[in-house]
């Protein structure tokens, strides 16, 4: 079975000790893991069902599914859209609220979805099964094939990629670019897929989005081959100390940003989902706070908000400290 690696040395922090005090937090209650009442949220309404604007735009929908609509094109990406981030659906974290900004099922036609890696919480069974009908074209890391066709998608509507590929869609250039992370969705098959983040580029936009990653040198690398960019949706969000090799630390999100030449600052893989021992609104007041000691543009919008990239000063309220409904 092939078995990928990171560019450079990475350990999971998963040592006895690590474990130990994992376990321990794990029943700690001081912590407000979860909101306690429903955060906000806004309905994503489409233009029209088939038409796409030739502004580009993006809609986040909670953690790390997002839909960039860049140039005319419809693009989602790691549509995680399901109540739970687990193999079954009876164990795990539950989604912070019930809705969604839209059901997978009344999506407007999409030109692409565009996975990072296999991981739960960014590659969902129920929801590629309901999504599969508004695309006929799937762009995901080498070895992800294999699932969706398990799940029932056409094998000559997904093209596989390694780190270093890139290719035209559509008018846009795609760059499958390193992350740094793992794989694997079992007791068996660590490693047995790729990860990656991804560059899209097209006429006038350039935007990067950083997958699961912790922090490393591959930033500089993309930033000096394919920045600087107008957007970045950056990993900020079920990070901690004992695995910042996989997660990235909030502040390192904002180098991050840097490292890639980033204009404004979406962070993303929090707001959804219960997978860190950090409060859950933690990651929107580090990263806040950061990107202020850095002057660097970050915006916070509310999950199904559609911020146009030429007008992202509204996007910027910190909605997470609102009392909750």
């Amino acid at each position: 079975m092939t078995k990928y690696e990171n560019q450079i040395p990475t350990t999971a922090g998963m040592s006895i000790k690590s474990l130990t005090s994992i376990l321990r937090d794990s029943m700690r209650r001081h912590v407000e893991r979860r909101p306690s009442g429903n955060i906000p949220m806004e309905h994503y309404q489409p233009a029209t069902t088939e038409g796409v604007s030739e502004h580009s735009q993006v809609t986040w929908f909670g953690h790390s599914a997002f839909l960039l609509e860049i140039e005319g094109h419809r693009l989602l990406f790691d549509p995680m859209l399901g109540d739970r981030p687990s193999p079954v659906s009876w164990v795990g974290t539950k989604r912070f609220r019930k809705d969604l900004p839209m059901q997978p099922e009344n999506f407007p036609t999409l030109d692409a979805i565009v996975i990072s890696h296999d991981h739960y919480d960014h590659l969902d069974a129920s929801s590629i099964r309901k999504l599969k009908s508004k695309t006929n074209r799937f762009i995901v890391p080498l070895g992800v094939r294999k699932r969706l066709i398990k799940w029932g998608v056409p094998a000559g509507q997904i093209t596989e990629h390694q780190w270093g590929d890139e290719f035209f869609f559509k008018g846009l250039t795609f760059a499958c670019a390193p992350a740094r992370h793992f794989s694997g969705r079992g007791l068996f098959d660590r490693d047995s897929t790729l990860w990656c983040s991804w560059v899209i580029v097209g006429r006038e936009t350039k935007v990067f989005f950083s997958g699961d990653s912790g922090y490393g040198p591959h930033f500089k690398e993309i930033g000096s081959k394919y920045g600087p960019f107008d957007l970045t949706l950056m990993e900020c969000g079920q990070y901690d100390e004992r695995w910042s090799n996989i997660h990235m630390m909030p502040e390192e999100t904002v180098q991050a940003h840097l490292d890639v030449g980033g204009n404004v600052l979406i962070p993303i893989h929090w707001g959804a989902f219960t997978l860190a021992y950090h409060a859950w609104n933690e990651p929107a007041e580090r990263v806040t706070r950061a990107a202020r000691a850095l002057n660097v543009s970050v915006i916070t919008p509310v999950i199904g908000e559609t911020v146009m990239l030429s007008n992202v000063a509204h996007a910027t309220r910190s909605w997470w400290k609102r009392n909750q409904e």
